[in-house]
């Protein structure tokens, strides 16, 4: 009697499991052009409105005790700096009618490498072109008038190593850089997932060296992490609440956490303590327990160093990530709350949810309905047209929108193996996601 035959895919499975794809899509994706127009709105407005609520807590709070759910409403309190934040309350932040959003460091430098897409002819942004935008549209201290260029740490040295003429990636190697680990390339390069959307492949491809720019090992893949969660965003309509879609992203996106990696640990520290401990208001718990394996105690081989590192804050996100449960505003009040860089995790999950739910979904979210949709890029970097001259600032959401969609136009058929056509675009399933 003959054996019975293995089907082909078990076949693959059993001799070449690397031929085995990770994406779970086998058809085209067809997006809606004027759609996804209306999400990169909600993109720049969710974080502009969670990185200023964020800032009024930023470096209050960067050892024990921290805030909890009842500081929210209450008087700011001074940062590490003797500082206070732009409000004078903890409480969610609004520019609204014809007032202007200013720019600031979770927002301008996404805004430069948009610009500078815009501007190029090529996908994938070169060494040069990265060295160039940023000397050109980015204040030196020398000649800002206020001494201050809006810049710390990893890209403030980055940096000053163009202005050597040293060009990325060797602008983060840690022999040059020394803040190669610090939080900032989680900060400048989420939009790129956003300008390949369900194609993590691609948003990985062409956010590779603006990461390397600032970041290396933990904080480059903590970055990817993010990179990767922007770019599933687009896959998720149907995979039932926001809830839903946020765990099944991040689960997709984990797989940029080598094992072994502290940030890999603090995904499943924080995952595991979400599980166990689901309801909203155990988040302070899991950030209290948090800090005590990881700043305190070092776990997973982490050296806490400053409150800007990439691995304190990427855990701290991911306490507002999980206990947020996809509520916009739920999960921009626990990570104001939760300490450290307070507004870097809450303006990356904050244009997440922003693109997931659209302008419309954003005012809904808050319950308002003139929030502005203006921006003032000039306030921290410079060299920009001002596309709204009639205008406060320099540029609007809907614009930023547009322009957004070009660079999408072209990854899609130089990049994707995609189509354009009107007002939609077709776009091939990765064969594997990363």
């Amino acid at each position: 009697m003959k054996a019975p035959r293995l089907p082909f895919v078990v076949l693959l499975l059993v001799f070449f499991p690397s031929a085995v794809f990770c994406s779970a899509e086998e058809t085209p994706m067809t997006l809606s052009r004027s759609d996804y127009a209306d999400r990169l709105h909600g993109f720049w407005l969710g974080q502009c409105i969670a990185n200023w609520t964020g800032l009024t807590t930023e470096m209050d709070r960067v050892n024990a005790p921290f805030y909890t759910d009842e500081d929210w409403g209450t008087p700011d309190q001074e940062n590490m700096w003797g500082k206070l934040g732009p409000s004078p309350v903890i409480d969610f932040f609004f520019e609204r009618g014809s007032a202007v959003w200013g720019a600031d460091d979770d927002t301008d430098i996404e805004y430069i490498y948009q610009h500078l897409l815009s501007e190029a002819e090529n996908c994938i942004l070169t060494a040069e072109q990265i060295r160039d935008g940023w000397l050109e549209h980015i204040w030196s201290d020398d000649y800002n008038k206020e001494g201050e260029n809006y810049l710390w740490v990893s890209n403030e040295n980055a940096y000053e190593l163009m202005r050597k003429g040293i060009l990325p990636p060797d602008t983060s190697l840690p022999e040059n850089n020394p803040d190669f680990d610090m939080i900032d390339a989680q900060l400048t390069t989420e939009i790129f997932g956003l300008f390949a959307p369900g194609r993590p492949d691609v948003a990985l491809k062409i956010a590779e060296l603006p990461i390397l720019t600032t970041a290396r090992e933990d904080a480059k893949w903590a970055s990817e992490f993010y990179v990767a969660m922007h770019s599933l965003a687009a896959l998720t309509d149907d995979k039932g609440s926001m809830q839903d879609r946020i765990s099944w992203m991040a689960e997709r996106a984990k797989d940029r956490l080598p094992e072994g990696s502290y940030v890999r640990g603090m995904y499943e520290f924080v995952k595991a303590r979400y599980d166990l401990y689901p309801a909203s208001e155990d988040w302070e718990a899991t950030r209290d327990a948090f800090y005590q394996a990881y700043q305190i105690e070092g776990k997973d081989g982490y050296e806490y160093r400053q409150p800007f590192d990439a691995g304190i804050n990427f855990g701290a996100s991911l306490v507002s990530l999980f206990y947020g449960e996809g509520d916009l505003k739920r999960t921009i009040q626990i990570g104001t709350l939760a300490g450290w860089d307070s507004d870097n995790p809450t303006a990356t999950w904050g244009g997440l949810l922003g693109f997931m739910l659209g302008r419309e979904g954003v005012e809904n979210a808050f319950g308002v309905s003139d929030l502005s949709e203006l921006y003032h890029i000039h306030r921290t970097r410079r060299g920009f047209p001002d596309r709204t001259p009639s205008d406060e600032g320099e540029d609007s959401f809907p614009l930023m929108a547009e322009r957004g969609l070009a660079i999408v136009d072209r990854l899609v058929v130089q990049m994707m193996g995609g189509e354009v056509d009107d007002d939609t675009w077709r776009v091939p399933p990765a064969k594997r996601l990363y």
